[in-house]
């Protein structure tokens, strides 16, 4: 019997005191390593990690796909606090409260968070 798809979608805006920085690739690697094995997921691909040395833009993005869809981190460490933008896509069941929870190790000092039911109408989901 072929498994349901969920299509769950989790889009989190934090401003952070301590993101990893340039010359911290390898941190923020195992970070999402982590959060994938955290979520239950499998990694196909990635996490492919680099730092931006852009004024005004500096900061490391990284992506990696999972067996379920995608995530992809965007850390703009210029600013005080830093600000994260972080996405989880999944086409299986997500716990929202578990990425938070393994994002608070960055020392979060405000979060925003919109959780997404993308398989009908892109439908805001409470958390359970």
């Amino acid at each position: 019997m072929t498994k349901l798809l969920k299509h769950e979608h989790l889009l989190i805006s934090a401003h952070v005191n301590r993101p990893p920085v340039d010359g911290q690739q390898e941190e923020l690697k195992n970070w999402i390593i982590g959060l994938v094995n955290l979520i239950g997921m499998n990694i196909l691909a990635g996490p492919i990690v680099a730092y931006v040395d852009k004024a005004g833009n500096r900061g490391l993005t990284a992506v990696t796909i999972i067996e379920t869809s995608h995530i992809a981190i965007h850390i703009w460490d210029e600013p005080e606090p830093a600000l994260i933008q972080l996405d989880v896509y999944s086409c299986d069941e997500l716990d929202p409260s578990l990425v938070i929870e393994h994002l608070a190790l960055f020392d979060i000092v405000d979060i925003e968070f919109k959780f997404l039911d993308r398989e009908n109408g892109f439908v805001e989901k409470k958390l359970k």
